[in-house]
C-alpha cells in the first residue's frame, strides 16, 4: 500500500528521467499542459503499441515503483534479520505450492504493494483461517510487517521483498490465489508517467493466470482518474466480470475484509473519495 505519495529524491530523479525522454515528443503534440489535462487513455486505446509495448512492466525494463531510501527503526531491524528466515520469500525458491509452504489447505491472499503492513496484519491476525502472501519492495515496511507477525504469533504470513510481477510471474502456480489485493497503488498521475501504473492489460491477464476461477483482484485507489483507468483497463480484459451492482458499477462499497487504514480514514474526514473494484475470473 503506497500511502505517502510525497516525491522522494530516487521519485524525483525517475520523473525528471522520463520527463527528459519525453520533454520534445511531447511538446511537439500537443500545447503546454495539454497532456497532463486529457482524460487518462487506457493502454488498449492508444494508437501504435508494439509486442513490447504490451508485454508486462518487468519484462520491458520499467517499473511501477520507486526505491525509497529510510532509516530502519530497531522493529523492523529485528524483523529481516530474525523473523526474515522464517517466515520470507525470494524469486530463488522458486515456484510455490502452497499446501506445502503453510502445511495446510486454505483459502489463499496475496497483497501487492502492503506498505507498512497494518491493513494486511490485520486481515491475517482477523481471518486465521486464511492463508496470506504479502509483495512489498522497501525495506522498512517488510521489517515492520515481520516483527508484528511474530508478535502476535501468526502462522498465516509469508513475505516477499521481491517486484511483484516477477513474483506472479515465476513464483506462483496457475489458478491457485482466491483473491489478490492492490490497495492505493501509486497513480502517477501525469499522463508522460502512466507508462509506470501497475495496472495494464498484461498486468490483468497475469494476475487472471494466477486465479482460480472465481477468484478476484481486488483494487481500490482514491484518486478518481486512475479508479476510471482501472475499471476500462478491466472491463476490456478478457476472462473477467464485474461484480459490482449495477446501482454502483463499475465501483462496489468497501467490502469489510478490506480494514480502513489511518491514511484513508484522514481522506474521508477531508471529503476525499476512495474507489473500490472488485472483478472476478471467468470459470
Amino acid at each position: 500500500m503506497n500511502d505517502d505519495r510525497t516525491p522522494t529524491p530516487d521519485t524525483a530523479s525517475a520523473i525528471k528521467a522520463d520527463d527528459a525522454d519525453s520533454a520534445s515528443d511531447a511538446s511537439s503534440e500537443a500545447p503546454p499542459g495539454a497532456l497532463d489535462d486529457q482524460a487518462p487513455q487506457a493502454p488498449a486505446e492508444q494508437a501504435g503499441a508494439t509486442d513490447d509495448e504490451a508485454a508486462p512492466l518487468h519484462r520491458r525494463g520499467i517499473k511501477s515503483y520507486v526505491l525509497r531510501a529510510g532509516r530502519m527503526t530497531q522493529a523492523q531491524t529485528r524483523g529481516l534479520e530474525e523473523v526474515w528466515p522464517r517466515l520470507g520469500l525470494t524469486l530463488d525458491d522458486g515456484r510455490q505450492d502452497p499446501v506445502s509452504l503453510f502445511g495446510r489447505q486454505a483459502p489463499l491472499v496475496v497483497e501487492i504493494g502492503f506498505g507498512m503492513g497494518g491493513s494486511l496484519i490485520e486481515q491475517a491476525e482477523t481471518h486465521p483461517e486464511t492463508d496470506f502472501i504479502g509483495i512489498e519492495v522497501h525495506a522498512p515496511g517488510v521489517g515492520k510487517l515481520l516483527d508484528e507477525a511474530d508478535k502476535r504469533g501468526l502462522t498465516n504470513l509469508r513475505v516477499y521483498r521481491e517486484d511483484a510481477l516477477r513474483v506472479l510471474d515465476e513464483c506462483l502456480p496457475e489458478a491457485s490465489l482466491d483473491r489478490l489485493q492492490l490497495f492505493f497503488p501509486d497513480p502517477w498521475p501525469k499522463k508522460k508517467h502512466h507508462k509506470r501504473r501497475i495496472v495494464q492489460p498484461a498486468f490483468v491477464e497475469l494476475v487472471r493466470s494466477c486465479l482460480k476461477p472465481g477468484g478476484t483482484l481486488h483494487m481500490a485507489t482514491d484518486w478518481e482518474a486512475y479508479a476510471e483507468w482501472m475499471a476500462e483497463v478491466m472491463t476490456e480484459a478478457p476472462g473477467y466480470r464485474n461484480t459490482a451492482p449495477a446501482e454502483s458499477a463499475p465501483y462496489v462499497s468497501r467490502p469489510d475484509f478490506r480494514p480502513l487504514t489511518k491514511f484513508e480514514a484522514r481522506g474521508e474526514r477531508l471529503g476525499h473519495g476512495v474507489w473500490d473494484l472488485i472483478f472476478a475470473r471467468d470459470a
